[in-house]
């Protein structure tokens, strides 16, 4: 508890929740360099829709001994991945931004990279990379935010959650060195 903490008097509090109403959720107590981090978001979004383009194909080509069990928790990744972009979205949305969906500069602006692989085992490896990517990107965004925004930063703190539980599954399906799943 901080006692030395002070709180806005309500007529101050009123005065500012009617000035800039146009800012919808962003009030006059937001920190952060919001265009910065509008960047920082459409960067994440990227991340996540590459991330499920790339599990989507792996579902759908993957192939060998053990595929199908892996290649039906591709597509479980790809929906989560995609339910994560969509908070992602919507964040940008609340903070005054626009989402940056165009396929021409998705991959630029992505952390993680779309590698096809071509066995099984070359797919589960690209997919803990991106993986790995997201979770430290996303731990430096938690970073950077702080506790200037709490509903950013906890949004990324349950993304992050999963990304480390996907790297997890992902890194118990690789075949110890010199093995081979195919």
């Amino acid at each position: 508890m901080n006692e030395n903490f002070s709180f806005t008097d309500v007529a101050t509090l009123r005065q500012q929740a009617r000035a800039h109403t146009e800012d919808g959720a962003v009030t006059a107590g937001y920190s952060l360099d919001r265009p910065r981090l509008l960047t920082l978001l459409n960067e994440a979004l990227a991340t996540e829709l590459v991330c499920v383009m790339r599990y989507r194909r792996h579902h759908f080509v993957a192939h060998g001994l053990r595929a199908q069990a892996v290649a039906e928790e591709f597509m479980v990744h790809a929906n989560q991945e995609l339910g994560h972009a969509d908070q992602i979205a919507a964040r940008i949305v609340q903070l005054g931004g626009e989402p940056d969906f165009s396929p021409a500069t998705l991959e630029a602006r992505s952390h993680a990279e779309y590698i096809e692989g071509e066995t099984l085992q070359d797919m589960i490896r690209e997919n803990l990379v991106a993986e790995r990517i997201a979770i430290e990107s996303y731990r430096e965004l938690i970073q950077y935010i702080g506790d200037a925004d709490p509903t950013t930063r906890r949004m990324f703190e349950d993304i992050l959650a999963v990304e480390e539980e996907h790297a997890d599954e992902l890194a118990d399906w690789l075949p110890p060195k010199g093995a081979s799943l195919d």
